[in-house]
């Protein structure tokens, strides 16, 4: 299979180049029901690196009765070795339980996740939002102290399925608290996928007025509404320089039962190629370790992209 296309038309409002956060083995298969075994995931890893993914979010450790998909953390990063670890490989923790098992396997870089909504962080983790932003003080900072680099994951920032939309000042207001932290890099997370571009571009706006630099913000944007796209080239044309993508569109969220899959990591290279911007992935073999991880999962993916190319050869 080769692609032949886009045809590339450099666009003038875009960064020259999209550093992609890949966060398929993480967060695209948390919320898969099936289990799917450590030596999968681990072959995923290394075919995504191998379609030229810089940063790969591996896992998460979090306890097993939370999330039973990633109760193989360890044993996954045991088959990896070294491919595992590094600061380009992160994992999720949400405690600072979840933190010393990280640190126990050797990694180089971890993420917490918090919320901007109370109703979600009551879900997602038994505490308010400011119960949750103190439990993440010592993590992040041990963490610092240890030499990894941090990532603060915001999730509900364009709406929430229990409390409808969410005002940018609790946005931003709970972004600060975790940056102020000691992060280097937030991610903006569009959990239900009922974000716009016009919503974008007033968050983006008001982050940076409040003093977050828009180089440390990244932005994860679902698709329920087929809107995650869109809203990741109005963040690019902002000034963002980090998107969090899932290779077959895969993910969701288990606390939140209306998220759908995240932005495809296939029709996020598609478009950015046609515009010039340079993210370093090679695109037919991210279509070919899609059909491949399809495949395990015994269903298509709903990538459009890799529908239109992969379907090509019939």
């Amino acid at each position: 299979m080769s692609t032949g296309l886009p045809q590339r038309e450099p666009a003038t409002d875009l960064p020259a180049a999209v550093t992609i956060y890949e966060v398929g083995p993480r967060d695209g298969l948390q919320n898969e029901k099936a289990v799917v075994p450590a030596t999968v995931k681990a072959e995923f890893v290394r075919r995504l690196a191998g379609a030229g993914l810089g940063t790969i979010e591996t896992t998460s450790f979090v306890p097993p009765s939370w999330v039973p998909q990633l109760a193989d953390a360890t044993e996954l990063l045991e088959l990896l070795g070294d491919e595992g670890l590094g600061p380009r490989r992160p994992v999720l923790v949400p405690n600072e339980r979840g933190l010393d098992r990280a640190l126990e396997a050797g990694v180089g870089a971890v993420a917490v996740f918090g919320s901007a909504t109370e109703t979600f962080a009551r879900k997602n983790l038994n505490r308010t939002v400011a119960e949750s932003v103190d439990m993440f003080a010592p993590v992040v900072a041990r963490a610092r102290d240890a030499g990894l680099w941090v990532r603060a994951y915001l999730s509900m920032c364009f709406g929430d399925p229990w409390e409808g939309p969410v005002p940018v000042d609790q946005v931003v207001d709970v972004a600060a608290r975790l940056m102020d932290l000691g992060a280097d890099q937030l991610s903006l997370g569009d959990t239900i996928g009922v974000g716009t571009t016009g919503h974008v571009s007033r968050l983006l706006e008001a982050l940076v007025a409040r003093g977050i630099p828009v180089e440390r913000i990244g932005v994860h944007f679902h698709d329920t509404y087929g809107q995650a796209l869109a809203n990741t080239m109005t963040a690019l044309r902002h000034g963002v320089t980090v998107v969090d993508a899932s290779t077959g569109g895969l993910g969701g969220c288990p606390y939140a039962k209306s998220a759908t899959g995240n932005l495809a990591t296939e029709d996020l290279v598609w478009a950015l190629d046609g515009a010039g911007v340079q993210t370093g992935v090679d695109l037919d073999a991210l279509v070919q370790t899609s059909v491949w991880m399809a495949g395990q999962l015994g269903r298509p993916s709903p990538s459009r992209v890799v529908k239109a190319l992969a379907g090509s050869d019939d």
